[in-house]
């Protein structure tokens, strides 16, 4: 089993003095995701909660609603010449009578830890897939004062990224501010993946009442897990893409960039968000 972190020599520079000392980095693997024995997408990772990751990879695609729909997930062995298993490669089965629908004239299979998916369809392919329109969910009310505390937390509960500076991370909080669960990899969607894959084999989806915060930025297809996850609220510590925020608002999910301190963008849903009367207009 692939490990978290890995140990490499370097070179350390310091104020002129030279030295040769081990560092530890975090591990990136690549791992395959086969859905009912068929190979289907490749991503590059950090090796643990590999199951969950494929779970919330097949949410975001549409293919699993709940917990019922997961039959298994199994590592695959054979993946090397000589036969040993690698723990690089998974097969998801679907239960019987889940219909699966045609992703792979959707998107292309192979997604990396920088970019993620590529080639999604459309924006309406988001809206029209979720069984939960985040419109829909009961009214959610969050305090501003409240958001601006989850990223110091969600730092504070980074324990491979202390050892590493290598990893992204994201957490689930309750609307009161109560931190849920959070993931780290070398990949925001696999960790958000992680985050909705154990949420579904618990069978907590719909995320209906819960904040998503991501270390750095908040691209479409972030928006777009949320979304089909069923989470109002999504929050990033730096920006969000245009496509992200053109999702957010057609979907009615509450989009918060540059969340740092006590300052933040609202970029949709602004009114799930506790506001003074007097706040500025524009």
């Amino acid at each position: 089993m692939g490990r978290v972190t890995e140990r490499r020599k370097v070179l350390r520079i310091r104020d002129g003095a030279v030295s040769s000392r081990p560092d530890t980095l975090v591990a990136e693997e690549p791992l395959e995701i086969r859905l009912n024995g068929k190979p289907l997408a490749i991503t590059m990772r950090t090796p643990g909660d590999d199951f969950a990751l494929a779970t919330g990879f097949l949410v975001s695609e549409g293919v699993l609603a709940q917990q019922s729909d997961l039959q298994n997930i199994v590592y695959c062995a054979g993946a090397t010449v000589d036969g040993s298993n690698t723990y690089n490669v998974v097969d998801v089965k679907t239960a019987p009578g889940v219909v699966i629908p045609d992703i792979t004239l959707e998107r292309n299979v192979y997604t990396t830890s920088s970019c993620g998916l590529c080639g999604k369809a459309s924006l309406d392919a988001v809206r029209t897939t979720t069984r939960w329109p985040v419109s829909d969910t009961p009214p959610v009310r969050i305090d501003p004062d409240l958001l601006a505390d989850l990223p110091d937390r969600l730092r504070a509960a980074q324990r491979v990224f202390d050892r590493t500076g290598g990893l992204h991370a994201a957490a689930l909080f309750t609307e009161h501010g109560e931190l849920l669960d959070i993931r780290e990899d070398v990949g925001r969607h696999n960790a958000v993946d992680k985050l909705i894959g154990r949420a579904l084999q618990q069978g907590d989806l719909p995320l209906s009442r819960v904040v998503l915060l991501v270390s750095g930025r908040a691209s479409f297809e972030l928006a777009q897990k949320a979304v089909m996850a069923g989470i109002p609220v999504l929050a990033a510590v730096s920006a969000p893409s245009s496509l992200a925020v053109d999702l957010a608002a057609e979907t009615g999910l509450t989009l918060i960039g540059f969340l740092r301190g006590r300052s933040m963008n609202v970029y949709a849903g602004e009114h799930r968000l506790t506001l003074a009367a007097t706040a500025a207009q524009s």
